[in-house]
């Protein structure tokens, strides 16, 4: 069987260095440093608190994480994540909830052994080239020649090519994770299956061995006060070994498996010292091709370093093709947060149950795996075969999509008690509780200003989580929490959230979240600008694209069930009107998602969200027939649009706001027009000529004045001059906003300019700095800020756009395209 590479994805040699190696630096100005003086006293103060405490902070800015430029496709289904390095390392483990362990283990790996005909071994090495530390396994050589192996990542798949050619054999690597759009029950999974192409390109017969080795834990030094243990097993139609062992004291199973062939041997390894110098399992490979005596009483607990492994063993006759099928699950079915009391039960024990799910999965990828690539295939074919997009494009759009499931993610089932208080027709009754990480820097789930922006990607693939995320939320506007909190902004005491408003986010992934809310504390986030309007925005925005993308079950149930939130959150905003026009003003600090940039009276992007949150009402209220709120937003509209227009277009662009930074061209001006275009309609709230030119004045200044159009849209541009260095955040590019923004140039025709836009940068984070599958919140001149982000998901919005142009224009692709995608297996 032939294996088929696609054309398009992150394509590396295994011996890839990036040419630039940018650093990631707090803080680069000292004019921020002194205005921000203040601001780190106190977090060095609680950092301090939470050290003495021994709790974690919920951002860490003491020890921020330097990328390591190693990263490919992770492994695994939504909601547990095992990184892969594209050099073959198995790293950054997110198996504790929300938290990554940024940790390559060296145990962890693939073996090749080649035997002649005469079963005398001509090649034996490691199936990675990333440089090892030697201080462990040093009897496993890497023998590979790096250059001559190649390696594409096209999320949720990689292939990983090896030429071994002066051994007569050829192999390739298919890694297949079950990511799969309006799949929620195999996308749960956590599990990874591994198809071994291995092709005889010799006059002989060859004995080849695929091993696939594994230690407990998530490092290479791990607790050694709980027990692990190890068991054979054969389960239908697969073999393999289970190892037993616990991640932060809660039970996890590793189970590698093989699928069992009348011409393949399946060896098993039930222990080796993974932390000796690995002789005895190399050595057993060398000699016999297999693991033939390496066992261990199967019940035996060890408090101790333990691996494991399986090996697959084939005669490939000349010419011949032989297809090994392993498979990795890591069933880990019940999980706690460290300060909550509540026990969670991951999503897809709803379908494998809570005990010895292992290889009931086990059975299940092995034997589905080909049905997902298919279903992955026709999800990503009409990119792929679109000809009038960017090649760059095709890989960005997808590789991006790896923080849905790498983001901290947790996906759970709902408890009896919940269940039992919410309504048949709530979401979250059938397809549990998502969260993921504002980044693996900021642990905070769901922080919902940035989602605003990432929601795109759930919403077009996975939009009944958005949903179940939205119904959270909803619930949250109502709830209230007298505990107060002193902000590290002022230094003033907060009350940790107010009725009536919509959070900044779902808790802390080290405390105790989805109970304990809002946990976010540099700011007061009752008084921000920005998360009301977001929330009514995202309401009008599901209900339109569940009607394109689902099968409109929820229907106006939906906007029935969001309307009192949302009519709750925008009275609470028109307290943020304070002149009385209309229009919402902000408070001279950093009241929304530019949380170091201030706006002072009305401004463009608060002011132009608030106008779009209103048209949004109007909307919803027609829809559900109420008439007097539809009369009564649609008078409060009429006027806030004057307002806006009176207050804040000079003839070219909308300022940034009514004080002496006016001046400034915003790159993200027109945040809430895109929104209201991303739902479907026009130019009701701003005029088409007004978004034009503001477009073309942000893409000549934000664009091509800053790096001359390489790396993205600069958030702040004096007009015609230079970069807005008012503000750490004004100077920065945020990656999700650029996407967010070529998004909008496409709705107005402006294509060429979109994909100007964030072709430099995707060229910028790919090829140049190495930042694939880690994509940071910012970029700076020569550095970046907070690795592994949530915004950048936001390059599905341009999808939606390019969606929407093509339907509205009829255009097709001019020529058959068959030879750039992949065929499926």
């Amino acid at each position: 069987m032939e294996t088929y590479i696609p054309k398009y994805g992150l394509k590396l040699n295994l011996d890839h260095k990036y040419l630039e190696n940018w650093p990631q630096p707090c803080i680069s100005r000292w004019k921020h440093f002194l205005t921000l003086l203040p601001v780190l006293f106190r977090y060095l103060l609680a950092y301090i608190s939470s050290k003495i405490f021994g709790h974690c902070i919920v951002m860490d800015c003491m020890q921020i994480v330097r990328s390591k430029r190693i990263y490919g496709v992770p492994i695994g289904g939504i909601g547990c994540t095992i990184g892969r390095g594209f050099r073959g390392e198995f790293c950054r483990y997110q198996l504790k909830p929300g938290n990554c362990k940024y940790s390559t283990v060296e145990a962890n790996e693939f073996i090749v052994t080649i035997k002649d005909s005469s079963s005398v071994t001509i090649f034996q090495s490691t199936l990675s080239t990333y440089r090892r530390s030697n201080k462990i396994l040093s009897s496993w050589k890497q023998r590979l020649d790096a250059s001559k192996c190649k390696y594409t990542g096209l999320y949720p798949r990689a292939w990983t090519e090896y030429d071994l050619s002066d051994y007569g054999i050829k192999l390739i690597c298919r890694q297949v994770s079950p990511v799969i759009p309006h799949n929620y029950k195999d996308s749960s999974l956590p599990c990874a299956v591994f198809i071994w192409n291995i092709e005889n390109i010799s006059n002989e017969e060859r004995k080849v061995t695929i091993a696939f080795t594994f230690k407990n834990g998530m490092s290479d030094l791990t607790s050694k006060s709980t027990p692990c243990s190890t068991q054979s097993f054969s389960y239908l139609d697969s073999s393999g070994v289970t190892l037993r062992n616990y991640i932060e004291k809660m039970p996890c199973t590793y189970a590698l498996a093989a699928k069992l062939k009348d011409n393949m041997n399946v060896s098993k390894c039930l222990y080796f010292n993974p932390t000796s110098d690995g002789a005895e399992p190399w050595n057993q490979l060398y000699d016999d091709g297999n693991f033939s005596d390496l066992t261990k009483t199967e019940t035996d607990e060890v408090y101790d370093e333990v691996g494991c492994g399986i090996a697959v063993q084939v005669k490939v006759a000349p010419g011949a093709v032989e297809e090994p099928e392993m498979c990795l699950v890591w069933d880990m079915p019940i999980v706690s947060f460290p300060e909550g009391v509540t026990k969670y039960n991951k999503f897809y024990t709803k379908y494998f149950g809570v005990e010895k799910a292992a290889l009931k999965i086990v059975n299940h990828a092995l034997r589905n795996y080909k049905d997902w690539e298919l279903a992955i295939y026709k999800w990503q074919e009409p990119v792929l075969n679109d000809a009038e997009l960017p090649d760059w494009y095709k890989a960005a759009l997808f590789n991006e999509t790896y923080f849905i499931s790498d983001g901290g993610t947790v996906w759970f089932t709902l408890g009896e008690e919940e269940s039992e208080r919410l309504p048949v027709t709530d979401p979250r009754q059938k397809y549990g509780r998502f969260g993921y990480l504002e980044g693996h820097e900021y642990r905070m789930y769901n922080t919902y200003d940035v989602h605003f922006y990432a929601s795109f990607a759930l919403a077009m693939n996975w939009p009944n989580l958005q949903k179940s995320m939205q119904y959270d939320f909803k619930d949250y506007v109502f709830l209230e929490d007298h505990h107060r909190q002193r902000m590290w902004y002022d230094g003033k005491f907060a009350q940790r959230k107010i009725k009536n408003s919509v959070p900044h986010d779902s808790g802390d992934s080290n405390g105790d979240p989805f109970v304990l809310i809002n946990v976010y504390p540099v700011h007061d986030v009752s008084e921000w600008k920005d998360l009301n309007s977001k929330f009514v925005l995202q309401a009008l925005r599901d209900y339109k694209l569940t009607m394109k993308f689902e099968d409109g079950s929820f229907g106006k149930q939906y906007l029935e069930d969001m309307y009192k939130a949302c009519h709750v959150v925008m009275q609470k905003s028109m307290t943020f009107d304070t002149d009385h026009d209309g229009l919402i003003e902000n408070s001279g600090f950093p009241d929304q998602t530019y949380d170091a940039w201030i706006m002072t009276g009305s401004s463009a992007y608060c002011g132009g969200l608030w106008l779009a949150a209103l048209y949004a009402m109007v909307v919803i209220a027609r829809e559900l027939n109420k008439n007097e709120d539809e009369n009564m937003y649609a008078g409060i509209l009429e006027k806030a649009k004057t307002a806006f227009e009176d207050k804040l277009w000079n003839g070219k662009f909308y300022n940034f706001d009514c004080s002496k930074l006016a001046s400034s061209v915003m790159a993200d001006q027109l945040c809430g027009h895109w929104y209201l275009r991303c739902s479907g309609f026009e130019y009701e709230v701003f005029p088409k000529s007004n978004v034009e030119s503001a477009l073309n004045t942000i893409f000549e200044n934000n664009v091509m004045r800053y790096k001359n159009g390489t790396s993205g849209a600069v958030n702040g541009y004096i007009f015609e001059k230079e970069i807005d260095t008012t503000a750490l955040q004004s100077e920065e590019v945020w990656t999700g906003v650029t996407y967010s923004l070529a998004s909008c140039m496409i709705y107005e025709n402006l294509n060429s300019k979109a994909w100007k836009t964030i072709g430099g940068m995707v060229n910028l984070l790919t090829n140049r700095i190495g930042l694939a599958f880690e994509t940071p919140e910012a970029l700076g001149f020569k550095h970046y800020r907070s690795v592994g982000y949530m915004r950048p998901l936001s390059i599905w919005a341009v999808q939606l756009a390019w969606e929407s142009q093509r339907k509205n224009s009829a255009l097709k692709p001019t020529f058959p395209i068959e030879d750039m995608v992949e065929k499926p297996a």
